[in-house]
């Protein structure tokens, strides 16, 4: 979710948004069934896509036919397809959340600052240390570089990321009375913080709705045709045309762990997907279930998620914690 490089809404709707700090979901099938259960669900989509009259194609290509949608789609209609997807994933990952652990506004920031060119997991396990010695922006700004240096140096380019955390705690210490704005314009302008960090921050800490254009997010959005845009702010404000603003932080939550558990970059998991009838690109990836069920992560794949303290509605749903640094 960090930077990158070191630098419609009715009433059915609304019953679809779900958050981190929801109250837990009943809970789901053992995490043992969860790649089968979604490989079977994704299998019958394309099935009943695949018999329904007045489509004809040739063999080893009706389902990829059938999931396309229509060149001249209509901007009615992408605004539909494009919601429908959101609301599916919304049942898919009904406990998405942030991936990064934090307790405050504070930590949130300093995590997603070191998560840029880095996993979630790996800033997950090195941030306890990090916050255990400088708890607080005016701690972090008096720290000694080369501590912090030290502490952060699984994350990579641990220099740079240095520099920018202390710098931003001097500025929240100095310029905000050691409290993290609740403004985007205030947040970009402390060192190491653009649009897409602040508001994974606005979102997830102060309730304040904004898209998270990260890596996942661009490949899916251009994968699902919601744009064709490749630049970040441009992607950001073509794909918010398309939801109501409310809808954003948490359309960010589930785009994202599509992209990290089933839609991957070179190997996305198309007969395990559940909204593989509404994707312009399926078939470029497995399209066998059981196949797919086998390219799975995190949960989906029976494996540990990314934080060390997940909210309880992913316990729920069988999530399982990361292991700390150095465990195992």
């Amino acid at each position: 979710m960090g930077e990158q490089g070191p630098d419609g809404s009715n009433k059915k709707r609304k019953t679809d948004e779900r958050f981190a700090h929801a109250a837990p979901v009943t809970p789901a099938a053992p995490v043992a069934k969860t790649a089968r259960q979604t490989a079977k669900r994704a299998a019958k989509k394309i099935a009943a896509k695949k018999t329904a009259p007045k489509k004809t194609a040739a063999k080893g290509t009706a389902a990829k036919e059938t999931a396309k949608p229509p060149a001249n789609e209509s901007r009615t209609a992408l605004v539909r397809r494009a919601r429908r997807i959101n609301r599916e994933l919304a049942e898919v990952y009904p406990y998405a959340h942030p991936e990064l652990d934090f307790d405050n506004p504070f930590q949130l920031l300093v995590a997603t600052v070191l998560s840029a060119q880095t996993t979630d997991l790996r800033v997950n396990q090195t941030t306890p240390a990090l916050f255990s010695k400088y708890p607080t922006p005016e701690d972090l700004a008096a720290a000694n570089p080369e501590e912090v240096e030290e502490i952060l140096r699984p994350c990579g380019f641990f220099r740079a990321k240095t520099r920018s955390v202390i710098g931003l705690s001097k500025a929240l210490t100095e310029d905000f009375g050691g409290q993290v704005p609740g403004r985007l314009e205030d947040l970009v302008k402390l060192p190491g913080v653009g649009r897409k960090t602040a508001f994974v921050v606005l979102g997830n800490a102060f309730g304040r709705p904004g898209i998270t254009v990260d890596t996942h997010f661009q490949r899916l959005v251009r994968r699902w045709q919601w744009t064709a845009e490749t630049d970040p702010d441009k992607i950001e404000a073509a794909v918010g045309a398309l939801f109501p603003k409310s809808d954003w932080t948490d359309l960010s939550h589930h785009v994202i762990w599509h992209g990290r558990r089933i839609c991957h970059a070179r190997k996305p998991a198309c007969g395990a997907c559940p909204i593989a009838p509404l994707c312009p690109a399926y078939g470029e990836g497995e399209t066998d279930p059981e196949k797919a069920a086998k390219l799975l992560k995190y949960e989906k794949g029976g494996f540990p998620g990314q934080r060390l303290k997940p909210p309880q509605a992913y316990l729920d749903a069988g999530g399982k914690p990361a292991p700390p640094l150095g465990a195992g």
